[in-house]
């Protein structure tokens, strides 16, 4: 076990199965903390279900005062509207609008991990209530919460561990909230260009410095659970880890991700694992499974020709390496349900280690974004059915590539797709988009 590692009880991992049930288990937690909450994502949204969600934390507070109860999100994010929509200052109006309204106040964090959006975000992820860390790639809003039609289909573990709950919320403390760099979004006072560059280059250089600590507590248990985070190419423990795991891996690798866009050190490292025996199933999402994705006949943008990248990196990945595919080593399952949308993330190496993850295993994520992560050790196989059914939950809705024909060629797309990826193949840009993707 490594000074990072808590080690925890089988029976104190749980894994849900839903939007909803991770709904509903967020309300509940919220409900029943006693001492503290801390919530990290990307962002918590101004709809119903972020709302919904904010108005519990409020009601929280006022019913006990004491309660420590603290949001990060990121800080760009939080201050625009949504992509298409005209200026805003986004869901920084409902959370000023939120402070005004209760006598308890509650503290709601931006933090500008880069200058821009585009060169990277916050996209930390847990929630601390009380001893529970509960983890999930989710952000708050109605699709990721199902509080609608549609779903945002994510992976969702409850761990009890207070060792793991404290090493969680004194990374937030100490990297966000007293080096200083953490923004009030409760309140009207927004900073100037000037301001926002300095802030984001003090951000950027303590977030690539600062990682977990761990202060043991006695605990038994027969698994081990390391927090990892990381922003950068560089002396990043997340993206190590991950390579690390499956370079060692002997038997098989399975992989969540719902853009396929692999650096290309993980493809390396995944070939090679091939060429030695190894099993690898890729789960990803269609192209129409993606948040990005716009339909034929709607109003369409740029950011609307992502998916149709992606599912051109997945067909060149597919045809080149069609003869693993062929003998039943390689596994690719294409994950699509109607109008809902896929955004499983992830590993597990030979039935034993288990990543849940935030991170989208695509170049932004490897070198732009702050991303983190738990590695779960389950060296006696004892979350093996918990994963089984976690495994069938999401590909109950996938199909099994057998040739790299069953994906569109570019001149199967809809007009404007596939007009766009002709000028971006012919001006060299797509190859810079790749990275930012």
């Amino acid at each position: 076990m490594s000074d990072l590692s808590v080690n925890i009880r089988s029976q104190d991992i749980e894994v849900l199965l839903s939007p909803k049930d991770y709904y509903q288990r967020l309300l509940s937690l919220i409900a029943e903390a006693k001492t503290r909450i801390y919530i990290t994502a990307l962002y918590l949204e101004n709809d119903a279900a972020g709302q919904q969600v904010l108005t519990a934390l409020y009601q929280a507070k006022q019913n006990n005062p004491e309660l420590d109860v603290c949001i990060f999100v990121d800080a760009h994010r939080a201050q625009r509207g949504l992509i298409g929509q005209e200026k805003s200052l986004g869901n920084r109006a409902m959370y000023q609008q939120f402070a005004q309204q209760y006598n308890y106040a509650i503290d709601i964090y931006g933090i500008a991990v880069k200058t821009k959006e585009l060169l990277g975000v916050l996209h930390l992820k847990g929630m601390v209530f009380d001893d529970q860390l509960l983890y999930s790639g989710a952000s708050i809003n109605n699709v990721y919460l199902q509080q609608r039609e549609k779903y945002r289909l994510d992976r969702y573990y409850q761990l009890n561990s207070a060792t793991l709950a404290n090493s969680v919320v004194a990374y937030l403390q100490r990297t966000f909230v007293e080096s200083g760099v953490a923004i009030d979004l409760t309140t009207t006072e927004l900073l100037n260009a000037k301001q926002q560059k300095i802030l984001s280059r003090q951000t950027t250089s303590i977030v690539k410095r600062a990682n977990y600590r761990v202060n043991h507590i006695d605990q038994a248990g027969e698994l081990t659970v390391t927090p990892l985070v990381g922003c950068g190419k560089r002396n990043n423990p997340l993206n190590q880890t991950i390579c690390q795991k499956i370079k060692e891996s002997q038997q098989e690798i399975i992989i969540f991700t719902p853009y396929f866009n692999l650096p290309r050190i993980v493809i390396k490292h995944l070939v090679a694992a091939l060429k030695r025996g190894v099993r690898v199933t890729l789960v990803v999402g269609d192209k129409s499974a993606s948040d990005f994705f716009i339909k034929p006949g709607d109003n369409y943008s740029f950011i609307g020709v992502i998916p149709y990248i992606y599912e051109q990196i997945l067909r060149r990945f597919v045809k080149r390496w069609r003869r693993y595919i062929n003998n039943g080593q390689l596994n690719i399952k294409l994950w699509c349900d109607g109008d809902n949308s896929y955004h499983a993330k992830g590993m597990v190496i030979d039935q034993r280690w288990h990543l849940i993850t935030g991170s989208n295993l695509n170049p932004r994520a490897w070198a732009l974004d702050l991303e983190n992560g738990l590695l779960i050790d389950d060296c006696q196989q004892s979350l093996q059915q918990r994963f089984n059914n976690e495994y069938q939950r999401i590909t109950q809705n996938t199909r099994s590539l057998s040739d790299y024909r069953q994906l569109e060629a570019i001149n199967d797309y809809p007009i404007q797709p596939k007009k766009l990826l002709r000028r971006l193949s012919l001006a060299k840009i797509d190859r810079v988009l790749k990275r930012l993707l």
